[in-house]
């Protein structure tokens, strides 16, 4: 294993683990989407310039894509629940409440 690919790897983990285990405010859980989404974008861009083939080098253009308009959904959200529930915190939300 790489250096660069041990990198991603372990960053693309302690995001996951940040999102399985901290899980008190809706802020922190899209952050660490974000981190995990940028070290997937980081990993593949390195990837296709590894590979050195042109038919594959859209592909982190289009994962950048799907990150930005996952990341604007996920503020679009917090803003609301912001304004509704008043704060940002995930033990509020109820699901059993819409």
């Amino acid at each position: 294993m790489t250096p660069a690919h041990f990198a991603f790897s372990s960053a693309f983990m302690l995001g996951l683990t940040g999102l399985a285990f901290h899980r008190t405010h809706l802020l922190s859980a899209l952050l660490c989407l974000e981190g995990m989404m940028l070290s997937l974008f980081i990993a593949l861009s390195l990837w296709t310039l590894q590979l050195g083939a042109t038919s594959f080098s859209s592909a982190p253009m289009f994962l950048l894509a799907f990150s930005a308009c996952e990341a604007s959904a996920g503020l679009a959200l917090l803003v609301a629940t912001a304004r509704t529930h008043g704060t940002d915190h995930l033990q509020s939300l109820n699901l059993l409440q819409c």
